[in-house]
């Protein structure tokens, strides 16, 4: 069709019609909230570089998940500091770790609210990184993946209700969905960190979550930001091994990627919003320099025409009142 026959303004001259031709749309339900949770009582400490996000005390999170199910945010991801670190990262699964606390805290006050746990041992091990080390200081992938099945189950057991493993070590969905399952927790599904990328975007939640490696960078297990056609690979590995819904972290600087993994896999897919992209706009914002509320929401439906069906942001309790306001 061409001009003047076809004029596509006609379906923007006014907010209704817009609302009917709209391709895409947002809805609090589509996202998911990260909690940072650490021991003792009446803490709720701001994060410096993510203004908004708090590590909290378990005692924090009755209220904290009764604000989110007001807001219609369906669903929380846990990640914990731990009180100790070794070399194994034992508190990550211990039965009386942060998060498996965590976990009982809010099943016993919102028995029905639904609860994911990122499943890794660097905010765990006293060297930072995601896993078991050699004395080279490689990190060993086989040896890594019982710890990581063992932290999978330790959740299960306390209540979770989905884990999602983020090391990126090769085959930890299968040993976590054979540890699941050994178990009899066949239902509970795994959402894999199934392109995760050697980032600049993280600095701020190592602040928040206390992760950040003690020598070197991740670049020898996370992927490189270069490539794309591996995320496929890596993505069909993490189906074929028993994923549920797959991830792409970081998400704004890849949403090329968000898009190929849709159209290749048709899987549930999940986009990981992660604190240098919030932090970034929040700097912003505080500074007078952008309009937070429209490139927020400018942004949340890019993932979401990108193909991501599930966002995990630090934005979602700010997107979920924008969106009631509406």
């Amino acid at each position: 069709m061409n001009y003047p026959e076809y004029r596509p303004r006609r379906t923007r001259l006014n907010a209704s019609v817009r609302s009917m031709v709209r391709e895409n749309t947002l809805k609090a339900e589509d996202l998911v909230y990260p909690l940072f949770v650490k021991p003792g009582t009446g803490i709720r400490d701001e994060v410096s570089s993510m203004p908004g996000v708090f590590q909290l005390s378990l005692d924090q999170l009755d209220s904290e998940v009764a604000q989110l199910k007001k807001l219609g945010i369906p669903a929380v991801i846990l990640f914990g500091l731990p009180e100790g670190k070794d070399p194994m990262g034992s508190e990550g699964y211990a039965d009386t770790g942060i998060v498996q606390q965590a976990v009982r805290a809010i099943k016993a006050a919102h028995p029905d609210y639904y609860v994911i746990t990122d499943v890794c041992v660097c905010e765990y091990t006293d060297h930072g990184h995601c896993g078991v080390l050699d004395p080279d200081g490689y990190v060993l992938n086989d040896p890594t993946l019982s710890l990581l099945a063992q932290v999978a189950l330790s959740h299960a057991r306390a209540g979770a209700d989905m884990v999602a493993p983020s090391d990126m070590m090769d085959g930890r969905v299968q040993a976590i969905r054979a540890a699941l399952d050994s178990e009899d927790f066949i239902n509970v599904p795994i959402m894999a960190y199934s392109a995760k990328y050697a980032s600049g975007y993280y600095g701020p939640f190592r602040d928040a979550a206390d992760s950040a490696p003690s020598f070197g960078d991740r670049s020898q297990y996370q992927m490189d930001p270069a490539n794309s056609d591996e995320a496929i690979r890596e993505t069909a590995l993490d189906i074929n091994e028993g994923a549920d819904i797959v991830m792409v972290k970081p998400a704004l600087a890849y949403m090329d990627v968000l898009r190929r993994l849709k159209d290749e896999f048709g899987y549930p897919t999940a986009a990981y919003n992660v604190s240098g992209e919030y932090a970034m706009v929040k700097a912003a914002a505080l500074n007078g320099w952008i309009d937070e509320q429209r490139v927020v929401m400018e942004t949340m439906m890019g993932f979401k025409r990108a193909g991501a069906d599930i966002i995990i942001t630090y934005h979602a309790k700010d997107v979920a009142k924008w969106l009631l306001e509406k």
